[in-house]
């Protein structure tokens, strides 16, 4: 937690929109980690190709508990990776595992 995230200051919550943004980014990264391991056997600059054409499609968030906490862990997990789009979930959680906010995301990867 910083002060240049915080939404609310009263009471010290981080901001619904780097909440959102960070749910993003792990579910991209999500998506181009499945993308990578099930192109190994392509080179590398033919793997940063595949990666360089991700992008969001979909992005729902749900807000559970104001976002109030020392620092904060995100994760991700790939649903389904088909061939034009993947499918992820997220997790927001506090620094005593408490969820904060889950998403859903959907990537285009080709």
């Amino acid at each position: 937690m910083r002060p240049e995230l915080v939404g609310h200051f009263s009471f010290n919550r981080i901001h619904g929109g780097v909440i959102s943004a960070g749910l993003d980014a792990m579910g991209g990264l999500a998506a181009m980690a499945a993308i990578g391991a099930r192109h190994m056997d392509e080179s590398p600059l033919q793997r940063l190709h595949r990666f360089s054409k991700l992008g969001t499609i979909d992005l729902r968030i749900d807000y559970l508990r104001p976002g109030i906490s020392e620092y904060f862990e995100l994760r991700a997990e790939v649903l389904r990776l088909g061939s034009r789009v993947a499918s992820t979930r997220m997790e927001f959680r506090a620094a005593d595992g408490k969820l904060l906010s889950t998403g859903a995301g959907a990537y285009i990867v080709s």
